[in-house]
């Protein structure tokens, strides 16, 4: 079978809340490919439970939701990045309102429209909107539904992109641009060529790179690891966020407990029933998130642990029923009756606070490339993400791409033309066995090495590591046709090598990243960490 030559205007790689929001705001003459590793749906935006960050109750403010993610931030954040983010917090909620997302809603909320506000770690105020504890759920469903009905939008479920294609793959190109993707179908087997004038990376986060994680299989750093290898910088990719509460239960995987439990007075607990964040935060629950996590395995290894608990109990049943319907039934299936019981929980790895380098309008470096959402590095989240406002930064930076794409859109046209994907010296793979042993052994070391607390010797071992893996990559992926796990293999190698060489240069402990040969926040390490592949080059100005 003869590859075949896609062409659209605009290909938005992922599905979550970033891609799909994107290809809603795109005018209708627009012709733009939608492409999803799995289901729709099936992106970690579907998982996200606490709700979305904005200013919308009238006794809380921009200037407040500004100055709590900056401290949130750890001296990191770019604080233009953060106030228009935030002062298009509220357009945006209205903006899914219109789509048809059904908030929560609370007649006692006056002030907040009538919708119920929630408050988790490092906000001072109510302002998280929320569908009951699965905002997520209703998030994707509901752009799902609206991109379904558009006419211009093609969706390609079960495809996964390989590789960028840039000018380098066409001789004599005089623009240093990105040109579509090579994208495998994963029920034919075929990578297909996918032309297009702009393409969006809107793949999510790298969390898969660890053991434990709350994030669905997809989030593997495709975007990222495909952006680096195509001559784009990367940023802070040292400050990988682990959420302190995920369900520690052997039957469990990735179900997360939200935050705001705790935003409603759930209390974290030892295994003899005491609360220890006190000893840790004047803010005890509520303070961020690097800390809570940090202070649970601290407890956990102090006590040679397996799990802490969380206990939201002393509320009566109705209320917890009532607000966490989605935890209350889902730990009921394990036995845990959260009205009565106290939850066991460990940390987990969740959000990747780095990513491909961005400017206000989502552009990357490479010209035609944007990112948005958890592949892309605004400056908005710094060395530490504050709870809920990553699906508000998916639907801003969408937005701005969208506006940006359109103003381009005319300037720019398709290439007719570039070389197919050649298997034409590869083989079926041999030994699947490798691919395997490689996924489980990188996860591994990651989690050992690369985790919460770090040193020196322990980032330097994961380096060595990395760079055994990568040959061993290089020559299976030279050899035998691309699969499913091959690619998501080469991604994760690719940014488990660019966290681990993030986290050697910072010397210092800010935010997510802690490393006990530097325990103290270094007042002359204020910018970003900031990549720099061999491939890159400046970028024109369009």
């Amino acid at each position: 079978m003869s590859p075949n030559y896609y062409r659209h205007d605009v290909l938005i790689l992922g599905s979550g809340a970033a891609g799909l929001s994107l290809a809603l705001r795109l005018r209708d003459d627009i012709s733009v490919a939608v492409v999803s590793k799995r289901e729709l749906t099936e992106g970690s935006t579907r998982y996200a439970q606490g709700g979305i960050s904005a200013v919308l109750d009238e006794r809380d403010s921009i200037e407040s939701h500004v100055q709590d993610t900056l401290k949130a931030g750890a001296g990191l954040c770019d604080p233009e990045v953060v106030r228009r983010v935030v002062e298009r917090g509220p357009d945006n909620i209205r903006w899914l309102l219109d789509q048809g997302v059904e908030f929560t809603r609370d007649a006692e909320y006056v002030s907040a429209g009538g919708y119920h506000l929630t408050r988790e770690g490092g906000h001072s105020h109510r302002r998280v909107v929320h569908a009951a504890d699965a905002t997520g759920q209703a998030v994707a469903t509901t752009l799902e539904d609206c991109v379904r009905s558009k006419a211009n939008v093609t969706l390609y479920e079960q495809h996964i992109a390989v590789d960028l294609i840039t000018s380098r793959h066409i001789q004599g190109h005089d623009q240093h641009r990105c040109l579509g993707a090579y994208i495998l179908d994963r029920g034919t087997g075929q990578v297909e060529t996918f032309l297009t004038r702009f393409v969006v990376l809107a793949t999510g986060g790298a969390n898969k790179v660890y053991l434990y994680t709350s994030n669905p299989d997809v989030s593997t750093g495709d975007g990222i690891a495909m952006a680096w290898r195509a001559g784009c910088r990367v940023a802070n990719m040292e400050f990988m966020q682990f959420h302190p509460t995920c369900l520690y239960h052997p039957e469990a995987r990735n179900f997360l407990i939200s935050e705001a439990l705790r935003g409603e007075g759930a209390k974290l607990l030892l295994p003899d029933g005491e609360r220890f964040m006190p000893r840790f935060d004047p803010r005890a629950e509520l303070a961020p998130r690097d800390i809570v996590a940090r202070a649970i395995d601290h407890e956990m290894k102090r006590l040679g642990s397996e799990c802490l608990y969380l206990d939201i109990s002393h509320r009566p049943a109705d209320f917890v029923v009532e607000h966490f319907p989605t935890i209350h039934a889902r730990c009921l299936e394990f036995g845990i009756d959260i009205t009565r019981d106290p939850i066991p929980i460990v940390p987990a790895a969740h959000y990747t606070c780095g990513g491909v380098m961005v400017d206000h309008r989502a552009r990357t470096d490479l010209a035609g490339l944007y990112a948005s959402g958890e592949t892309a590095y605004t400056g908005l989240h710094g060395a530490n993400r504050m709870a809920s406002n990553s699906l508000l930064e998916c639907l801003v930076y969408s937005e701005s791409a969208a506006q940006d794409i359109e103003q381009l859109m005319s300037g720019h046209e398709a290439p007719s033309e570039v070389p197919h994907w050649d298997e034409s010296r590869v083989t079926e793979p041999d030994e699947e066995v490798v691919v395997t042993h490689n996924w489980d052994e990188l996860r591994r070391f990651m989690w050992d090495y690369v985790g919460i607390v770090r040193t020196n010797k322990r980032l330097r071992r994961a380096k060595r590591r990395t760079d055994l893996l990568a040959q061993e990559i290089i020559e299976y992926y030279s050899n035998f046709r691309v699969g499913n796990d091959l690619i998501e293999l080469r991604n994760l190698q690719e940014v488990s090598n660019l966290i681990i060489q993030s986290a050697l240069r910072r010397r210092e402990s800010r935010g997510l990243h802690y490393t006990l040969d530097f325990p103290l926040k270094d007042r002359t390490q204020r910018g970003p960490t900031i990549l720099i592949p061999d491939s890159y080059q400046p970028r024109e100005s369009e």
